[in-house]
C-alpha cells in the first residue's frame, strides 16, 4: 500500500506517539499508520497479520483490527509500520442507549472467542485497546488529532446515535498477545498489560493467559458500564461469573459466550432503546435528559413512520 510521505511529515509532529495519519495515494483514503518500537520485541505484526488474513476477516465473529499493510523503514531497518483503517476509541461519543450495551458486550465476547478458537491470547483486552469504525455515526468522518471535529479541525462533528446506525467493535495492539500452537501447554507467566486485577498476578504459579483475557474483558464491563450507568443490571451476574477469582474455575471464552447469550435472551427487548441514565446525574440532569431522549425517539418513530422504514431487531 503506497502513502503519501510529505502528508506525513506534515502531521507528525502532532499525532499521538507511535501512530500517525496517511493518504493512501491510490483512492486518497485515510488509513492509520502504527510505529512498532525495535526496542520492545514481540510478535505483534505476526500476530495481527494473522488474525487478518483473507481467510480469518470471513469469519463474522472476527473483531480483530485488519492489518491492510506492512512495511519497513528505509532508514531504519529494524523499524516496522503497519497500516490499518483509521478508528475512534469506543466510548467517544458516550453510548446512548441500553441496546448499544448490549451490542457491544456481545461483540466484544465473540471477538475473543474468534481470538482464542485461534490460539492467540490477547494480553491486554481492556478499554485502550477497544477501539470502533466509527463511519456509520459520523459519516463525514473526524479529525485525526481533534476528535470532536470534522476533517476539516474547525467544525464540531455531530454523531449519529449508534442504536440507530450499529458500529462495529475492534480489537488492537497485539504486542502482548501470546499464540500457542495445538499441542504447547496453556499455562505460562510474565503475561499481561495494563489490569493488574486478576488475582493470578500476585502468585508466581503459572496460570492460563486465556483467562486472563476473560477477567479483563469483564473488568472492562465492570468499570465502563455497570459502575457508570443505571439499569445495567443483567450484566451482574456475567460480571462476576468472567471476574471468577480462581482461574481454574472462570469459564472459557466460549463458555462465557453461552452464558452472556442466556442472559441477553432474557433481556426485554423493549428496553435497547431505552436512555443509559449515569450514576452521578442529579434529579434536575435527569428530567432534562430524559425529556430530550423522548423528545427524540418521537422524532426517530415519526420518520420511521414516514418513510415506512423498519424498525431495527437488536437481539432474540
Amino acid at each position: 500500500m503506497d502513502v503519501d510521505p510529505a502528508y506525513c511529515d506534515d502531521h507528525i509532529e502532532t499525532m499521538l506517539p507511535m501512530i500517525l495519519d496517511a493518504k493512501r495515494l491510490t483512492d486518497g483514503a485515510t488509513v492509520c499508520v502504527k510505529r512498532i518500537n525495535p526496542e520492545t520485541v514481540t510478535n505483534e505484526v505476526e500476530i495481527a497479520q494473522y488474525l487478518s488474513s483473507h481467510e480469518m476477516l470471513r469469519d463474522p465473529q472476527n473483531h480483530c483490527v485488519p492489518i491492510w499493510d506492512s512495511f519497513r523503514d528505509p532508514s531504519i531497518p529494524k523499524v516496522e509500520y503497519i497500516v490499518m483503517p483509521p478508528l475512534r476509541p469506543f466510548e467517544d461519543p458516550e453510548f446512548g442507549a441500553v441496546g448499544e450495551v448490549v451490542d457491544f458486550v456481545t461483540q466484544m465476547i465473540e471477538g475473543m472467542v474468534f481470538m482464542h478458537k485461534h490460539l492467540v491470547a490477547h494480553g491486554d483486552l481492556t478499554t485502550q485497546n477497544i477501539m470502533m469504525d466509527a463511519r456509520p455515526i459520523l459519516p463525514t468522518g473526524w479529525h485525526f488529532v481533534a476528535h470532536h471535529c470534522t476533517p476539516d479541525g474547525v467544525t464540531p462533528i455531530s454523531p449519529l446515535a449508534r442504536i440507530d446506525h450499529p458500529v462495529r467493535y475492534i480489537i488492537i495492539d497485539f504486542d502482548c498477545a501470546v499464540r500457542f500452537s495445538d499441542s504447547q501447554p496453556h499455562l505460562i507467566t510474565n503475561f499481561g498489560g495494563r489490569d493488574g486485577d486478576p488475582p493470578e498476578y500476585k502468585s508466581r504459579a503459572p496460570y492460563d493467559p486465556f483467562k486472563i483475557d476473560v477477567f479483563t474483558l469483564g473488568n472492562v464491563f465492570y468499570k465502563e458500564f455497570y459502575q457508570h450507568y443505571e439499569g445495567l443490571d443483567f450484566l451482574a451476574s456475567l460480571i462476576d461469573f468472567m471476574k471468577t477469582a480462581d482461574f481454574r474455575q472462570r469459564p472459557d471464552a466460549e463458555m462465557t459466550l453461552q452464558y452472556w447469550l442466556s442472559i441477553r435472551g432474557h433481556i426485554d427487548i423493549g428496553k435497547a432503546r431505552w436512555r443509559l441514565q449515569k450514576r452521578k446525574e442529579t434529579i434536575g440532569e435527569r428530567v432534562l435528559y430524559d425529556t430530550v431522549a423522548f423528545a427524540k425517539e418521537g422524532v426517530n418513530r415519526m420518520k420511521h413512520m414516514l418513510t415506512g422504514g423498519e424498525r431495527r431487531v437488536y437481539w432474540s
